[in-house]
């Protein structure tokens, strides 16, 4: 029978994780942006290479490297807003924190598009030349509107491991936690920090989890609007015992914060996490009741576990990851259907280059169509209810496929 279990689980393993090409290089701790079909990796811990893959081609092109005066160690890179960029083609990353802190910005115009060029060297040449000439592609000083540089974070920050989300009623804000249980404000349009609170909680943010209900484009029912038409913006963390919702409001720029269940994750920090409408997928991380043991290296969790936003309930899957992994990305991409697993930790200590996709719809069973459930149904009847008996995801199947 557990022979049987066995196999039942690496059959589940295989449907539900593809694996991709590899990454160029390992990386730990990946900063990552999506724009349109492409997932632009920008650095990585003491890794300064900028790469960009092509999630339908499954290649990667490289794109730039950082300077060579900047040390990359567990920074943050976020994607700006313009609201009056036309050109859908190009965006604005900025990049900026990790251990030693530097804040810079790039204007980034696809690698790809020579691709489709290829026919016409002129155009391309042309293309070539636009891009040399605005400095795209490669990463510059973040300057105010009069050219002055602007270094976010004091100097008594500690930005190692910095988490950040953009918001505000103009997509104007930068939301940043950090250690050890700090929240502030910077507004991109004034280059200064607006607001700075403490996070109700005694445990430090180290290797945190921070995402806005918005992120994906598909939670602006979750946000706001107060009575002049600003925004209030809704975020959630996690960090080991911490757990909290928080929301500001940006007309009286104050926080509310309010505590989160985190039984199920508690023992666990480094994962990966994505927010997906209603539900932030988790996947592995470091357990933090062996960290400073002397085999705590090896103790890189497979797990995948599932926090409802509506419900305020957690699950843990019993389908897993392939390996163990922390300190790895895990990417919506731009449709919203696939997860991509990039890099990490593995439970040897040692970097990975793996890349690995998921549906979105494996851990989300609200977007399983009708006959798919049916099938899955008959399936698990067919494997599991005369080997290991009826399990107890079995009946909640049954009762969600009822519902339909």
């Amino acid at each position: 029978m557990k022979k049987q279990a066995k196999q039942n689980q690496h059959r589940m393993i295989s449907t539900s994780f593809q694996t991709l090409k590899d990454l160029p290089t390992p990386l730990s701790y990946p900063q990552y942006v999506i724009h349109k079909h492409e997932i632009l990796i920008c650095g990585s811990r003491n890794q300064r290479k900028c790469y960009s893959y092509h999630t339908i081609k499954n290649q990667y092109k490289f794109i730039c490297k950082y300077p060579s005066n900047v040390t990359l160690n567990k920074h943050c890179v976020v994607k700006l807003v313009d609201n009056n960029n036309k050109e859908s083609n190009q965006i604005t990353l900025l990049s900026f924190g990790g251990r030693y802190k530097h804040t810079l910005v790039m204007k980034y115009a696809s690698v790809w598009s020579n691709d489709d060029n290829s026919n016409n060297e002129d155009e391309m040449n042309k293309s070539n030349k636009l891009k040399k000439s605005n400095n795209y592609n490669e990463w510059v000083p973040f300057t105010d509107n009069h050219n002055n540089p602007i270094i976010i974070g004091r100097d008594n920050d500690n930005y190692h491991e910095v988490r950040a989300v953009i918001g505000g009623s103009n997509n104007h804000l930068l939301f940043i936690t950090y250690y050890p249980y700090n929240i502030s404000v910077f507004d991109l349009n004034i280059f200064q920090f607006i607001k700075h609170d403490e996070l109700p909680t005694m445990n430090s943010i180290l290797c945190h989890c921070l995402v806005s209900k918005s992120e994906n484009g598909q939670g602006q029912e979750m946000m706001k609007t107060n009575e002049k038409n600003k925004q209030n913006d809704q975020m959630l963390l996690f960090c080991s015992e911490t757990g909290l919702s928080i929301e500001y409001d940006e007309y009286n720029n104050t926080f509310q914060f309010h505590q989160l269940p985190v039984i199920e994750i508690k023992s666990l920090h480094s994962y990966a996490c994505v927010c997906i409408n209603d539900i932030i997928l988790f996947f592995g991380g470091y357990v933090t009741s062996f960290l400073g043991s002397n085999t705590g290296y090896n103790l890189v969790s497979k797990s995948v576990r599932k926090y409802s936003i509506q419900e305020n309930k957690w699950t843990i899957f019993k389908t897993i990851l392939p390996s163990p992994l922390s300190d790895c990305a895990a990417i919506l991409n731009e449709d919203s259907t696939h997860i991509h697993i990039i890099g990490g930790y593995n439970d040897k200590n040692k970097t990975v280059s793996a890349h690995i996709k998921t549906k979105v719809r494996v851990w989300d069973g609200s977007l399983l169509p009708k006959k798919e459930i049916k099938l899955i149904t008959e399936y698990w009847i067919r494997t599991l209810k005369i080997k290991l008996g009826w399990i107890d995801d079995f009946n909640q199947i049954i009762f969600q496929y009822s519902k339909f």
